[in-house]
């Protein structure tokens, strides 16, 4: 049972943030290892090529449910290499301070996040209660 198009799109973020420090977590634990490329995931740029037509659902059917499911197959977040970084003398281009950063950044949208499907899910059983209460 899905609670919500919201809540499942906050599911997805969710998961994405979870993935996200990963990479963050892997580009600081290979600071000093030689050559090795800083790596984002990449999602927003993804979404935005696939948002357009896929908002465009056409139910085929009335008993049909409608769903925004399908973007998120289209839209899987990938693993790129960040290229012009400037690079130390082993070729390595990992900046700490950018890592770390962008871990703060994910990590407060990440709480922000979980606090939204605390919130949706709090609404959601209020109503729950409200109707068998009738």
């Amino acid at each position: 049972m899905e609670a919500s198009n919201v809540t499942n799109a906050l599911f997805n973020q969710l998961n994405f943030r979870g993935e996200r420090q990963k990479i963050i977590s892997s580009n600081i634990a290979n600071i000093n290892t030689p050559n090795y490329k800083t790596k984002e995931l990449v999602f927003e740029n993804e979404l935005d090529k696939v948002q357009a037509p896929m908002l465009k659902l056409a139910q085929t059917n009335g008993a049909h449910l409608p769903t925004i499911s399908n973007m998120n197959h289209s839209a899987n977040p990938r693993v790129l290499e960040v290229k012009g970084l400037e690079e130390q003398n082993d070729g390595n281009n990992v900046n700490l301070d950018t890592q770390m950063g962008e871990m703060s950044k994910n990590k407060v949208i990440f709480d922000a996040i979980q606090s939204s499907i605390r919130k949706d899910s709090r609404l959601m059983r209020s109503v729950v209660e409200s109707s068998a209460k009738n």
